[in-house]
């Protein structure tokens, strides 16, 4: 016996018994090849195969991408944002995206794709040889002819060629599908497939995936879809552009009932519905409708911008991509304060371009024969203002005009300007059955609202209409803040031992700049100086530009400039025209810095997103990244309770920073702001005005809001000397007060605990003891803010009297001369801007 034999012996057994059958097989082989003529052609059969299975596998199949790849698959998805009260309020995406289970999927909509795609689907191995050889009959008969042959892909080849391979058209490409076909099979079960597929097949209108498409179709979800809707949906695959175009209407009809019938063949619908479904129009909603709120525009693309340069645009720049990794990103937009900020900006443009006339078109093409269309399109111009939209003046002859607009639309056009002609981008309203011109304002400005306990930006307008372009005034554009400005010259006055009631010279101020330039002098806007001495508030108040000087010069620019820079304004030069205004800066580095004077000196970082969460959830990204040491502690140790390290920054004195508050409500109360004073809500804010002037101002709120706004031309010019921040700017922000009344804090500033708050004479700065201060905002005597002795002395009986004095002369004078001129005395009047900076401008 074999296995009695030793080891060694039984291994040459073995041997020798393998031999013997390979020697009798090759005989066998042999006479068969010799004697029978079918095994010879079979033989050959198989080898030709395994030939082109190996040449097959060596050219195509061996370096094809895994279907393993598949299990953990990342779709392209957008970056949702999302509000301060957690609500979506928009989507960066180039592609509509919209991820589902395959659970979600209703049964009509599978039943119809795999009606019109793939109706052996859940019976196929992920190839389909029916079609397949149709496919090839198809391609043959086709080919040099330049038309393209009919697919023959099953569900699973359109997984492989859509994720996987490309939509190349060649022969390759369709071996490539047939092997992951096969891989696919292998590696994923029917559901997960089809789950691929219908969220992945591009379905024309931007649309990937069956969701997406059933908004950008019918605005809906697809579980609301009818059965027309859903067959309608089943066809695009094959011509999405083609069937989704109104002049193809017949066509996409006649092959969506031809899905119903399939439908109907398979038993997925009975003969009635069939019937209804067909007599059913294609119900198309136009292109693009938007889903989320236009007013939002300026905010979320100043947040894209910030994404991008942290994250990357596209899927190449990294997982967490703006555009394809599915970011979830809270930001601190406020909807209420966002859309009453575009509001109130909107109306002060539209005041100032009130009767200014037609300034020339949006946009200009250089129309073809019949490209107006694809131009307008392609050109992504859009208006979210009343019932304004965007189009195109398709023909000018005369008096007669025709608009066109992005859905195909064509309409009369009226209200004609001069300049109008073919080719300008224009925006248009109804009027009766034709469209009316309408004038979009050439002038332009930029609004922030900001939290100065948080510094979180809650709303953010950077123009009339992001539709009209993404540059955003309120990040980008650098305009001259104009006495906007003063507030920090004179906190840093207070930090060098000023106070409210110090007085300064309203009197010319000359500097000798070098045998060059000579000499240059400052004046107020009535080109001269008063000649009076008066107080550091008075001057605020009343923004004099001479006052602010004398100021800057005697407390040291290089002192100014450090504190502009601390609080985040800018860097400048320690020139004294930087002292009303001459630098640039942005509106929302000087909300910002308003913040800081409105919460006691205390500045925090300006922010925009408050974390970004991956795909998944997960947080990876926060804005506040303090860590809070203990707080998590299973068991309490005894010790003090954990707290969070402050954030905030100690840009000035909190002393200082509640002076200037408390002397800039008197700019709302009696000075270049008193728009605002009727509103009866405890304000402070400065108005700004520069030279030309080319830039008006305001900035200021109250305990919980600080908001800032400025008007003026993109390429700066002339508003018109009428133009001031007190009639322009001032407004705005109070539309925009009016607007959200209810979001506004009624708790006045409340001063540090070591300033004083004492009764001075308003005029003198000297303090009273007689009299108390009244509501009345031109009361004499009211409460001013003084750091820890630097009280004033008391006002002396010859100080009255020479005050009586001075104002009986005053009197004579005026009577004086109204008879010199035969008039009557002319009453007094409060000059709201004449002799301020407001209206004189920041640079000399």
């Amino acid at each position: 016996m074999a296995d009695e034999l030793p080891p060694q012996d039984q291994h040459l057994h073995l041997r020798r018994q393998a031999a013997g059958t390979w020697q009798a097989a090759r005989t066998r082989i042999s006479q068969l090849w010799r004697d029978d003529r079918r095994f010879r052609i079979a033989s050959l059969l198989l080898g030709a195969v395994m030939a082109a299975y190996l040449l097959v596998w060596a050219t195509i199949g061996r370096n094809l991408p895994s279907a393993d790849s598949l299990l953990t698959y990342q779709p392209p998805l957008p970056t949702m944002v999302r509000g301060v009260n957690g609500e979506v309020v928009y989507s960066y995406a180039r592609e509509r995206r919209v991820q589902l289970r395959f659970v979600d999927f209703p049964k009509p909509v599978i039943n119809a794709f795999l009606s019109a795609e793939d109706k052996t689907f859940w019976s196929h191995g992920g190839i389909d040889y029916i079609g397949f050889v149709g496919a090839v009959a198809d391609y043959g008969m086709k080919l040099g002819s330049g038309a393209r042959a009919r697919g023959g892909s099953t569900i699973t080849q359109q997984v492989a060629k859509n994720i996987l391979i490309g939509n190349e058209y060649s022969v390759t490409r369709k071996l490539k599908e047939m092997i992951l076909a096969r891989r696919i099979e292998g590696v994923l079960n029917k559901q997960q497939i089809l789950e691929l597929y219908l969220n992945e097949i591009p379905l024309g209108r931007q649309s990937f995936g069956v969701q997406a498409a059933a908004q950008a179709y019918f605005g809906k979800d697809v579980d609301q879809l009818a059965l027309h809707q859903a067959a309608f949906l089943a066809i695009l695959p094959k011509a999405p552009e083609t069937y989704s175009r109104a002049k193809f209407a017949n066509r996409a009809i006649e092959r969506r009932n031809w899905v119903l019938d399939q439908m109907g063949k398979n038993g997925w619908a009975s003969a009635e519905q069939v019937r209804e479904a067909k007599a059913q129009p294609l119900g198309l909603i136009p292109r693009r409708v938007e889903s989320y709120d236009p007013s939002v525009g300026y905010f979320v693309e100043e947040v894209r911008r910030r994404l991008i340069d942290k994250y990357g645009e596209k899927a190449e720049d990294g997982p967490n991509s703006v555009y394809a990794g599915g970011l979830w990103v809270r930001t601190s937009l406020d909807p209420q304060l966002q859309k009453a900020a575009l509001d109130a900006l909107r109306g002060g443009l539209l005041r100032y371009n009130a009767g200014k006339g037609w300034r020339g078109p949006v946009a200009h093409f250089k129309l073809g024969e019949d490209d107006w269309q694809t131009q307008l399109i392609a050109s992504n111009l859009s208006i979210h203002y009343q019932d304004w939209r965007i189009g195109v003046v398709t023909a000018r002859d005369g008096q007669n005009a025709t608009i066109g607009f992005p859905d195909g639309g064509t309409f009369p056009l009226t209200s004609l300007p001069d300049g109008l002609q073919r080719g300008d981008v224009i925006a248009a309203a109804p009027e009766g059955s034709a469209w009316a011109v309408r004038l979009v304002p050439e002038v332009s400005g930029g609004m922030v609202v900001e939290s100065p306990h948080s510094g979180r930006v809650l709303a953010m307008a950077g123009g009339f209409d992001a539709g009209l372009g993404s540059f955003n005034r309120a990040t980008q554009a650098l305009r001259q803040p104009g006495s906007t400005i003063k507030p920090f010259v004179y906190a840093t006055a207070l930090d060098y031992g000023m106070t409210p009631a110090t007085m300064v010279p309203d009197q010319t101020f000359c500097v000798y700049q070098g045998a060059g330039l000579g000499q240059k002098c400052f004046r107020n806007f009535d080109m001269k100086g008063s000649g009076g001495i008066h107080t550091m508030r008075w001057g605020l108040e009343q923004s004099r530009n001479l006052m602010t000087v004398h100021i800057a010069n005697d407390t040291g620019m290089d002192r100014v400039v450090r504190t502009i820079s601390r609080v985040g304004i800018g860097k400048y030069e320690p020139y004294l025209s930087y002292a009303l205004g001459a630098g640039d800066t942005t509106v929302a580095q000087m909300v910002n810095a308003y913040s800081a004077l409105a919460n006691h000196g205390v500045q925090y970082a300006q922010s925009m997103i408050d974390y970004v969460q991956d795909r998944q959830g997960k947080v990876i990204w926060r804005g506040d990244n303090r860590q809070c040491t203990g707080c998590n502690m299973a068991d309490y140790d005894g010790k003090p309770m954990p707290r969070l390290a402050l954030r905030g920054r100690q840009v000035l004195d909190a002393r200082t920073a509640y002076q200037v508050v408390h002397m800039l409500e008197g700019v709302v109360q009696r000075g270049t702001a008193t728009r605002l004073r009727d509103l009866g809500l405890p304000l402070f804010g400065k108005t700004g005005t520069t030279s030309g002037p080319t830039n008006v101002w305001f900035v200021g709120g109250s305990t919980n809001l600080i908001g800032g706004v400025y008007i003026g031309f993109d390429q700066p010019r002339s508003l018109g000397g009428y133009a001031q921040g007190g009639t322009f700017a001032a407004p705005i922000m109070k539309d925009f007060i009016l607007a959200t009344r209810a979001r506004w804090d009624h708790t006045p500033f409340a001063a540090p605990s070591d300033v004083r708050l004492v009764k001075v004479d308003r005029t003198t700065g000297k303090r009273v003891f007689e009299g108390e201060p009244t509501d009345d905002p031109k009361s004499q005597i009211i409460w001013e803010a003084f750091k820890a002795d630097t009280e004033p002395d008391r006002a002396t009986r010859l100080d009255q009297l020479a005050a009586q004095r001075d104002a009986i002369l005053a009197a004579i004078r005026k009577l004086r001369a109204a008879k010199a001129s035969g008039g009557a005395p002319a009453e007094p009047q409060e000059q709201e801007g004449a002799e301020f900076v407001d209206q004189q401008g920041a640079v000399y």
